[in-house]
């Protein structure tokens, strides 16, 4: 949405004279005749007349001042950014070798709804779903096999790929069972990162990531009754299984043979990865190999949509009809009628003006575009297309053949929105229908779903980007760039200037290193590897050209606090209990920690007596036994009543506390 004056008062002249009528039997109780012929009545609506205009003129000044300042600056409320999940499907029979689910396949948050409306969440590509299942993990590391089924199995665990040492020769084999042969089509792998094994280590923002050797060689083989074949692969997005991602591979079809291998009794069909050479600087653990999944995003796209048809004036405007209009994961290489050459980013708009349909480009502004350019601006918040005035961009012809109907929205994508982080196991509702897929969820959340962001927060920002002026020069600009990212939202940004983070603490010239905390639910929330990208691309734009940027996830420690609180007489034990863990983990919280609110300030140590205080601020709270609190960081118990320092640009986090509570006099 634009930004918007708020109603001070929402009062009108109906409003004011039943109120003022309300009045009557209360103060004056002998005013009994409350027909409008009543010379008091006539009285009441003329104050209320006079009112209602004042209210009118209140709810005009000084803040819709203040908006449309913020507007004229091209400053607008960051539009809601969608959740994004991956769904793995299930088949109705075990005997199909596959079903395609298409790409846009809709699936639905079960009986969950935002204001009213559904919850829906498309599939971002297509995916060959399998009827094989995969029944067996187990690596081994040289040495001797290790069965990981229940781990990859179980949310919360993790394992080893390649064991502890990740040697040369090293194999994770997959076990799938089917009552059919293998199949000969594209296998689709989903690989998730174990929380304890390597974490998006950051990204130099001169070096494309996708563009250099992954840290290890590794080799894709199936087993065919007496030796392991190589396996094709056509893409594989987790660089080595060194971050989340996926695995396309040529299935081996009729080749691949049962075999009773390592510690797994029954005989089933093998793939594995084998470690062929390289060295991780820590062995990849993975939380999940999933098949049949795929990503999907909070959206829902709309086509074909007419706006409206061009009446050859300036600067004309057409409204899309839903909003925020979502950027592209990938864009669409397309040309215009005189044959230039761009990407469709978000809106696919066309426009007839008598050859026929062709798309036209989005643009920021009309500083660069000529008078024959078929460009327009799009504000995805409000889905306002505006067109040039035939000096900047060039005016859109009318077309008598269609004259209301020669502009139109052939595809575009919106949603957004806090309520799409829905939890495991919510995405069931599948709305597409597929023949041979029984069902569909989500085995992990889905995260990165924010709201609008609030008017408060967006005056704070305007003023900062007013001085920043849209380059990056100070470690302000660069953490105000950061959060104003396109495409990824940033709750909170940190720029270390002089630091690089292969160097620690040493002081490097020309080095900045920014530190981004995304807006999830997650207690410590990390940005994934597409955040960081997307914010390097960003930076890279308006950086000087001698500076070396690098953009890396947060460093968290956990913080657990350890205390006997004692509750007052007419307190609840259990209502003081929750209450005191609440504060805490609210207090130390990344996003929701601090003394103001809005998050655990970067690098500030965890002060003894502020902990202290928070404790004591909750309603029922006595005291402390003793006055005996202690801080562990990192399950590491500190020092009594001395403050806990976390290290330079680092943030704390709880999940837990260990909060003890008595009534005064009891042992």
């Amino acid at each position: 949405m634009p930004l918007t004056a708020p109603v001070l008062d929402d009062r009108r002249y109906a409003d004011i004279v039943r109120d003022a009528k309300s009045l009557i039997p209360r103060y004056t109780p002998e005013w009994t005749d409350h027909n409008p012929s009543d010379p008091g009545i006539t009285l009441i609506e003329l104050y209320a007349w006079m009112i209602d205009m004042l209210l009118y003129r209140v709810n005009q000044v000084p803040e819709r001042n203040y908006i449309k300042f913020l507007q004229l600056l091209g400053v607008e409320r960051r539009p809601a950014a969608p959740a994004r999940a991956e769904l793995t499907f299930t088949l109705a029979r075990a005997d199909l070798d596959h079903v395609i689910i298409p790409s846009g396949t809709r699936v639905g948050v079960g009986g969950a709804s935002a204001g009213g409306a559904p919850i829906v969440f498309e599939t971002d590509e297509a995916l060959i779903a399998l009827g094989a299942s995969l029944v067996a993990l187990q690596s081994f590391d040289g040495v001797g096999h290790r069965v990981e089924t229940e781990a990859n199995a179980t949310p919360g665990q993790s394992f080893l790929a390649f064991g502890p040492a990740a040697r040369s020769g090293s194999t994770l084999m997959l076990g799938f069972d089917s009552p059919i042969t293998m199949t000969s089509q594209q296998m689709h792998l989903a690989v998730s990162i174990g929380e304890t094994g390597v974490r998006p280590e950051g990204r130099h923002c001169d070096l494309d990531v996708d563009g250099t050797p992954p840290p290890a060689r590794l080799m894709w083989e199936f087993w065919d009754g007496a030796t392991w074949q190589p396996l094709g692969v056509d893409r594989d997005d987790t660089r080595a299984l060194t971050r989340n991602g996926h695995v396309y591979m040529r299935g081996p079809g009729a080749a691949a043979k049962r075999a009773q291998l390592g510690q797994v009794e029954r005989p089933l069909y093998w793939i594995r990865v084998r470690l062929v050479a390289g060295e991780y600087e820590l062995p990849p653990r993975l939380a999940s190999v999933l098949t049949n999944t795929v990503r999907a995003t909070q959206a829902t796209t709309l086509r074909h949509e007419v706006l409206g048809g061009s009446d050859g004036r300036p600067n004309q405007t057409v409204r899309l009809s839903a909003t925020p209009v979502l950027v592209r994961e990938r864009a669409d290489t397309v040309r215009d009628a005189s044959g230039r050459s761009f990407q469709i980013t978000s809106l696919r708009l066309e426009i007839d003006e008598g050859q026929g349909f062709f798309p036209w480009r989005e643009v920021e502004d009309f500083y660069a575009s000529g008078p024959d350019d078929a460009d327009f601006m799009l504000n995805r918040a409000t889905g306002e297309c505006t067109f040039g005035d035939g000096r900047h961009g060039r005016i859109p012809l009318a077309n008598t053949a269609s004259p209301v109907a020669n502009i139109v929205a052939r595809e575009y994508r919106v949603g957004g929105g806090g309520s799409g982080n829905a939890g495991a196991g919510a995405i069931t509702d599948l709305q597409s229908s597929i023949a041979g897929a029984q069902g569909v969820t989500n085995l992990t959340a889905a995260t990165g779903g924010t709201d609008e962001e609030p008017i408060a927060e967006t005056k704070l920002r305007a003023a900062r980007e007013v001085k920043a002026k849209n380059r990056a020069v100070t470690a302000e600009d660069f953490e105000l760039l950061a959060q104003g990212t396109p495409g990824a939202r940033v709750r909170r940004a940190k720029a270390l200037p002089l630091r690089h983070p292969a160097f620690g603490e040493i002081p490097i010239p020309g080095v900045v290193t920014v530190i981004v905390v995304p807006d999830t639910p997650d207690p410590a929330p990390r940005p994934n590897d597409t955040t960081l990208r997307l914010v390097c691309a960003h930076l890279n734009t308006h950086r000087l050209l001698t500076t070396e940027v690098h953009v890396v996830p947060p460093t968290y420690r956990k913080v657990r606090i350890q205390a006997e609180v004692i509750v007052r007489a007419d307190g609840d034990l259990a209502e003081v209990k929750r209450g005191v863990e609440a504060a805490l983990s609210t207090y130390l919280h990344p996003l929701t920690g601090g003394d103001d609110g809005t998050g655990w300030p970067f690098g500030v140590d965890i002060f003894f007596s502020k902990i202290y205080r928070t404790i004591l601020a909750v309603p029922g709270v006595d005291r402390v036994r003793d006055g005996e609190l202690f801080i562990w960081l990192d399950d590491e118990q500190q020092i009594f009543c001395r403050d806990v320092p976390i290290g330079t640009g680092a943030l704390t986090y709880s999940v837990a506390h260990d909060i003890r509570v008595a009534y005064p006099g009891s042992v």
